[in-house]
């Protein structure tokens, strides 16, 4: 199933194609949320300007194939991230942060931010934020890859997952079809990050997502030589989820005691040093919000 995703505008001035959640298939694994941005253009703009805002009941992964962008959060961290690098923010019960291109940066801005949704033994913990610069990288035949979380080939990424997930960076480094070995009892998902691919004959064109499905024990990818995909899977999420604006929860109620505590001043800490307010939650809709499957069928 090819997922082409939408725009949607994400601060003052970057737009990036959302690929999950979409009405047909809302989850891959614990992969709840897919957004991919650029490449961009951003010599002469500000680049990304995302002010204070909430989450709870998620991990935010952040990867970047250009550009640079400046984490801020609540628990008092502040990390640039660079290309190859990984940051893994994990809300537990609640945590505020921002994201900004710091005022010199590079010229383009390339990147993908996900979330995973966390089971209920993590959901209720402490936040925590760690920064990776340093990720297992290896040639496998004509593919380069660098996990950025799981295990894969009898290599394990050091960025703390709560339930089996995987998320690797493929780039195909020659002409032939280059083959990796996956777990049946996984279901995945590909993104074409930049240049062509193929896989069993359907083309896969930059910013789409290709939903694999599970029962594969391999991947098959084809190619330009220097073309880049994310790999995303890991074991059907089972537990009910309810998603609006930054939260993931488990029914209703849950999201509204996070809004009402978000525009109290409760709960998710305060951002420092950010030179903007704090993003104002927008109004619920006038009708109950009902946890969704993973396929986007609505729990009972």
């Amino acid at each position: 199933m090819l997922l082409p995703g939408h725009d949607v505008p994400l601060g003052r001035y970057t737009t990036v194609r959302r690929l999950l959640p979409q009405r047909t298939r809302r989850l891959v694994g614990a992969w709840c949320f897919v957004d991919h941005f650029g490449p961009d253009d951003v010599a002469q703009r500000p680049g990304m300007e995302v002010p204070p805002h909430p989450h709870t009941g998620l991990q935010t992964v952040t990867w970047l194939l250009d550009g640079e962008i400046l984490h801020r959060d609540s628990l008092g961290n502040q990390q640039p991230i660079r290309p190859g690098q990984l940051n893994v923010m994990t809300s537990g019960h609640g945590i505020a942060h921002s994201e900004r291109s710091p005022a010199e940066h590079p010229p383009l801005m390339h990147g993908v931010q996900l979330w995973v949704a966390l089971p209920d033994e993590a959901r209720a913990a402490g936040a925590d934020f760690a920064h990776h610069a340093e990720l297992p990288r290896w040639r496998d035949g004509d593919l380069d890859v660098t996990l950025l979380v799981g295990e894969l080939a009898g290599e394990r990424s050091p960025a703390r997952v709560h339930t089996p997930l995987l998320g690797a960076q493929l780039e195909l480094a020659g002409s032939a079809v280059a083959g990796l070995s996956l777990r049946r009892d996984f279901e995945y998902a590909l993104l074409a990050l930049d240049g062509a691919g193929e896989v069993d004959g359907l083309p896969l064109a930059p910013g789409a997502l290709l939903w694999l499905g599970a029962g594969r024990d391999v991947l098959r990818l084809g190619g330009e030589p220097g073309s880049r995909f994310m790999l995303l899977g890991g074991i059907p999420f089972e537990e009910p989820l309810v998603m609006w604006w930054n939260f993931v929860g488990r029914d209703h109620d849950e999201i509204v005691a996070a809004r009402e505590d978000w525009m109290a001043g409760r709960r998710f800490g305060v951002v420092a040093d950010d030179p903007d307010p704090p993003l104002p939650a927008p109004a619920l809709p006038t009708v109950r919000l009902k946890a969704r499957d993973r396929s986007g069928g609505f729990h009972a």
